[in-house]
């Protein structure tokens, strides 16, 4: 098996060659460096890395965070952050990317081996899961009766092109509503509304 590639964003060179050679001694692959934003970026589509390791402070346009944005955004890789600053403010806007980890330098090697392999190991169970959402979503479009879902409370998470013919709502104007709103049933004996069908 192929070791995970792991890219390396940090703009002060000495610290990035002390962790691209932390990274092989544990027996990752690490296809490049970058010192910005802008190259990070560059980096991630040039090598298709499995995880980025980011410091949060960086020279140039944009900073590690908005970094980290931009490639969860455009690539869906994971990042995990590396950084000598845990002041609230920055937690708070790097937990806004969605990161896989959060790593105080100086670095250890035990803790960026843990931090790794669970971010990679997560990554990899959304992308599963990811998949299987997207071939549920694509079998239940494809029906040809009416579906639609909902949550536990009865709000719509769902609604196929045939519901959304039925019903006269689109899927988007429909999504969060209470179900009774957007379709009635009626009890087959009575003729009169059900009041909430099985969510």
């Amino acid at each position: 098996m192929e070791p995970a590639k792991i890219l390396v964003v940090e703009d002060e060179n000495i610290v990035a060659r002390d962790i691209a050679t932390s990274l092989k001694r544990l027996g990752y692959a690490v296809p490049a460096v970058a010192s910005s934003g802008e190259e990070a970026v560059e980096r991630t589509v040039d090598t298709h890395p499995d995880l980025v390791l980011m410091d949060i402070v960086l020279r140039g346009k944009m900073d590690g965070i908005q970094t980290a944005q931009h490639i969860h955004d455009h690539f869906n890789i994971p990042v995990v952050y590396l950084t000598a600053y845990a002041d609230e403010k920055t937690l708070e806007r790097a937990k806004m990317t969605e990161p896989f980890g959060y790593i105080l330098k100086p670095l250890e090697e035990r803790e960026l081996r843990s931090t790794i392999e669970i971010a990679l190991c997560k990554s990899k169970t959304e992308s599963k899961l990811r998949k299987s959402e997207e071939s549920l979503a694509t079998t239940l479009k494809s029906i040809r009766d009416a579906v639609i879902t909902t949550d536990m409370k009865g709000l719509v998470t769902f609604m196929n092109p045939v519901a959304e013919a039925l019903t006269g709502w689109k899927q988007e104007d429909a999504l969060g509503k209470d179900v009774t709103e957007v379709f009635n049933i009626v009890n087959e004996k009575t003729r009169t509304p059900t009041e909430k069908p099985a969510a």
